[in-house]
């Protein structure tokens, strides 16, 4: 996926669906979609395509007509995107975010300790 490339919420919810069931075809991730606010199977279907163009998403075999969809992009590299497109909109400094992470609530003294472990291993390993 090129990383300009930006995924809308709805085209990584979809990609949630592909990462929770594998392999699926355009109906299954419509289905799988909740029903209440599931939107078109058509609407699904050109959000998928947009997908495959943006290297997401490749097609793995046709089954009569349907094409099955297999995701190429990770969890871990769509959030890491998305993360550093929200730092960019900080400058490039995560202190920000982490204040309001902090101010919010949603940072704890637990998170703060891992991230401090994990950041002591980084540095280690740059040694």
């Amino acid at each position: 996926m090129n990383s300009k490339s930006r995924l809308t919420r709805f085209e990584l919810e979809l990609m949630e669906q592909f990462w929770k069931l594998g392999p699926s075809s355009v109906r299954e991730i419509q289905e799988s979609l909740p029903e209440c606010s599931r939107p078109a199977y058509t609407t699904v279907q050109t959000m998928i395509y947009r997908l495959e163009e943006k290297k997401a998403v490749r097609r793995i075999k046709k089954i009569g007509n349907a094409h099955v969809f297999a995701p190429v992009l990770t969890r871990r590299a769509a959030y890491r995107r998305l993360i550093e497109q929200v730092l960019d909109w900080f400058g490039g400094s995560a202190s920000p975010l982490m204040a309001h992470l902090i101010d919010a609530g949603k940072l704890t003294l637990a998170d703060l300790r891992e991230a401090e472990q994990t950041l002591a291993g980084t540095m280690e390993k740059k040694k």
